[in-house]
């Protein structure tokens, strides 16, 4: 797995779509972890750390960032162009002062106020979902994947009868940050953001001329209170809140319901005194993303290595949070763990601005699923899809 050292790295040669890495990677994270917590990633072409300190401490390392370095630009691919008019102003690829600018602006429409009144509709909206399931139902389609997407449309004020609309654009953007890449997926991934950018311009003038109490308005009257964002910049914002939202949200209720099965929970768990503990746990133990990539703007030393200015690192989240240095018996599924920082939700500038809207979906619907169902079974041994750089499962057949 590990060869020589090649550069200034131990090498490593493991394909992100290798059947058994899919299944588990956690085994061969253990591994690589243990001999040597930073490698050179050969399918990735850069530096790859796996340990919880370099990792944590990457995040927050203002001389690395998600913008690519300007010498290093260059003009899309002529089918990409529409897919990545809307990347070029989202803060997720964006860096000081652009993107302390537009965080601000999403910040001061999604308040916490914001988001703990969701609470409410997210639960109505969750046993509207489990009225409508049956034995042998896969939990995916049926129930893990509506709830997110209808809790995006209700916040940012689009008609909840464009979620089918919603679901499908996003899945093909989203698809853009997987490892198997097609042209079919770009093309597919262009044709989603065009569609999805002209809805939102025109519904964007609807609401300039009927405000409501929304996201989207909110946005509009941030811009025309003096602030400078764009119509570009808040078609990027509602995209990246759906995109970001709703595909990490989707994955991380499924892997939650699995491992909670797997591992025999008890429901007390999901008790209101202890449910916090338990979804932290949830994200630490088994993820929807597994990777993240910085640019270095500067050369920064990591142990023996050193990155150059220029170059990417891959940090990998999924690894870091089962560092057995950081968290004692860390493959072990603990409910009653004492808290520590995870790194599911990435960290520094680029922490998750949803966070605290995916910590209250995944608390509402786990213990509405569980209240509904406290037989709750696995149907079929549940497996992974193909898409690394997401960890999710492929579908998820239960019995009632």
């Amino acid at each position: 797995m590990i060869k020589a050292p090649r550069i200034h790295a131990p090498m490593l040669q493991l394909s992100p779509l290798d059947p058994d890495f899919v299944q588990d990677p956690y085994a061969l994270y253990a591994k690589i972890r243990a001999q040597h917590p930073v490698v050179f990633w050969d399918d990735y072409g850069m530096l790859a750390a796996f340990d919880h300190t370099t990792v944590y401490s990457l995040l927050r390392d203002k001389r690395l960032g998600r913008e690519v370095p300007a010498s290093q630009r260059k003009d899309p691919p002529v089918h990409l162009i529409p897919f990545y008019a809307i990347e070029k102003h989202s803060i997720l690829e964006l860096e000081p002062p652009r993107h302390t600018r537009l965080r601000r602006l999403v910040l001061r429409a999604f308040t916490s106020r914001r988001i703990a009144g969701l609470g409410p509709e997210i639960n109505d909206i969750a046993h509207d979902q489990l009225d409508q399931l049956c034995d042998g139902d896969d939990l995916i389609p049926k129930f893990c994947q509506p709830i997110p997407v209808r809790v995006i449309a209700r916040l940012l004020g689009v008609p909840e009868g464009m979620a089918p609309d919603l679901l499908r654009w996003s899945t093909a953007m989203v698809a853009m940050y997987q490892s198997n890449l097609t042209r079919q997926t770009e093309e597919d991934a262009a044709s989603a953001a065009t569609e999805f950018a002209d809805f939102l311009r025109q519904y964007v003038e609807t609401r300039r001329h009927d405000p409501r109490d929304d996201l989207i308005t909110h946005l509009i009257a941030a811009e025309q209170d003096g602030e400078t964002l764009t119509l570009d910049e808040l078609i990027s914002t509602c995209i990246l809140l759906l995109n970001a939202g709703h595909e990490a949200t989707v994955h991380t209720i499924g892997n939650a319901v699995k491992c909670l099965l797997e591992q025999k929970t008890d429901h007390a768990s999901l008790a209101p005194d202890r449910i916090e503990g338990t979804v932290e746990e949830i994200l630490r133990f088994d993820p929807p993303l597994h990777v993240f990539t910085r640019y270095a703007y500067e050369d920064v030393s990591l142990g023996q290595h050193v990155l150059r200015a220029g170059e990417q690192v891959a940090l990998v989240l999924g690894a870091a949070n089962r560092d057995p240095k950081i968290w004692n018996d860390a493959e072990v599924f603990n409910p009653d763990r004492a808290p520590r920082p995870h790194t599911a939700f990435g960290g520094g500038l680029h922490f998750c601005v949803g966070a605290p809207l995916a910590r209250l979906e995944l608390k509402i619907v786990l213990l509405a699923l569980f209240q509904a169902f406290p037989q709750l079974s696995l149907s079929e041994t549940p497996r992974y899809a193909n898409s690394y750089h997401f960890h999710k499962l492929d579908r998820l057949i239960v019995g009632l």
